[in-house]
């Protein structure tokens, strides 16, 4: 079964940066859309970044720019590298992995536990 691990969180200044890292397990990993998802305190759960199966990569407005989105399919990971982070971007930050089943056509959805981002000098 499919599993993703998130690490990398932690404590940054403003304007600082941090990588995540999400480990998947499982054999979908190189067929599936790879996103990174934030959610703060009282919030819904928002797209950050997502990298497709072909490595193309979309962002939200508010982070194009500053944030990357890369996957590594050797070794089943992918990064979210984050520059010059702001305070408002203080949250968790949820790695999701998304494919849909050849057989059955049903869209899967995997989701790890979460890293927390907090932006405080």
């Amino acid at each position: 079964q499919v599993q993703l691990v998130e690490s990398g969180g932690g404590l940054v200044q403003p304007g600082g940066s941090l990588r995540l890292s999400c480990a998947a397990s499982g054999t979908a990993f190189k067929i599936s859309d790879m996103s990174w998802y934030h959610q703060a305190p009282g919030k819904e759960r928002e797209l950050v970044a997502r990298i497709t199966s072909g490595s193309s990569t979309n962002y939200a407005g508010s982070v194009k720019g500053r944030f990357a989105i890369s996957r590594d399919n050797d070794n089943d990971m992918v990064y979210l590298q984050m520059n010059s982070l702001k305070h408002e971007e203080t949250a968790d930050y949820y790695c999701q992995l998304a494919y849909r089943h050849s057989l059955t056509g049903k869209d899967v959805e995997v989701w790890g536990e979460g890293t927390r981002v907090t932006v405080y000098a």
